[in-house]
């Protein structure tokens, strides 16, 4: 099959160039994940995959599928959304909020605002550079080098639970629970809209935007991004507005932001999904003013990462942890509970 007829039609991003090979002249055909693996030693063939499916690797200049095959002298490139640097993390004395904590894991509540591991334009003041500051010799997941204890994450600026782990025994025994999609992890959301039918589920595939890598889009006929899977529970009806519990069964980027979205109920307040827009209610100037003093209360998008459930890599007991919801979270849901008791 020939190069031409396996492109995806992608439009060109400003991506940074990490790695250019060229295939020898003898180079048999080979599918192009395998033969990066043998070049890229330090990541996962799994990640290699993603990074062919989100478009970071070009052949000849084009985006091709997982199942092309290399051919002698075809230049392979792959660029990221951030510029190459260093490893090397500095430590810095910030302060965890820390809900329990043994020799083998860590449980952090995390603030809104706080990004998770370094990352471009954000390579100071996060939860990584303060674990190395509290925490000596933290492990590596495999191809995940320069994140230590990291098994998932949460957006900057989302709030809530995360798991740390503190022994290679514990981030291999947690990295396959997020792989089997045994960790249980619940959210709480504000949302434009009251969903209808209350409860449901969202089983609809995510990937990367064509039009912006920043966005996460849906899929829903199936045929590009992965597996993703929300469910959902109304648990408060504000009329224009409502809170929703999200559990996760797959963990994709802003997956919950992208799947609101995509059921007509985006997240309060959330710029990049459209949530920071009247979505819903009157078209007086009172309301959205009262709107927009919402939106300043919660800068940000209203989404809290609740409760954390798996099982403990060492007693092999299943543990669950609940946090519960930040100030401004809290103060904007009493806000809207009083607009419409008397409005």
């Amino acid at each position: 099959m020939s190069l031409q007829s396996q492109e995806i039609d992608e439009p060109d991003d400003d991506l940074f160039e990490h790695h250019r090979i060229t295939a020898d002249p003898g180079q048999s055909l080979l599918r192009i994940d395998k033969f990066l693996i043998d070049r890229l030693p330090n990541v996962t063939r799994t990640k290699i995959q993603n990074g062919i499916c989100e478009g970071f690797v070009k052949v000849n200049d084009k985006v091709v599928k997982p199942n092309y095959k290399v051919h002698p002298h075809d230049v392979i490139t792959i660029s990221l959304p951030e510029p190459p640097r260093d490893t090397d993390i500095k430590p810095e004395n910030i302060p965890l909020h820390i809900v329990f904590e043994d020799d083998h894991i860590l449980v952090v509540n995390k603030e809104a605002g706080m990004v998770v591991h370094p990352a471009y334009q954000n390579w100071s003041g996060t939860l990584v550079n303060a674990l190395t500051y509290h925490f000596q010799n933290l492990p590596n997941m495999p191809g995940n080098e320069g994140r230590p204890g990291l098994v998932h994450r949460i957006d900057k600026d989302t709030s809530g639970l995360l798991v740390i782990a503190k022994t290679e025994m514990a981030i291999s025994s947690l990295a396959k629970q997020f792989f089997d999609h045994s960790i249980e992890r619940t959210y709480n959301a504000l949302v434009w809209g009251v969903p209808d039918p209350p409860q449901g589920r969202i089983e609809v595939n995510l990937g990367r935007s064509l039009k912006d890598r920043r966005v996460t889009t849906a899929f829903p006929k199936g045929d590009f991004g992965r597996e993703a899977i929300t469910n959902y529970q109304l648990l408060k009806d504000l009329r224009y507005v409502s809170l929703v519990e999200c559990k996760l069964e797959t963990g994709r980027t802003h997956q919950i932001r992208a799947h609101m979205k995509y059921l007509g109920h985006p997240i309060f307040n959330d710029e990049m999904y459209g949530g920071n827009e009247v979505v819903k209610g009157t078209v007086f100037t009172k309301y959205k003013q009262f709107v927009e003093n919402c939106f300043k209360i919660i800068p940000r998008q209203a989404l809290h990462a609740k409760t954390l459930g798996f099982v403990h890599p060492a007693t092999q007991k299943f543990i669950q942890f609940d946090s519960p919801l930040p100030q401004d979270f809290v103060e904007v849901l009493e806000k809207w509970e009083n607009y419409v008791k008397y409005n």
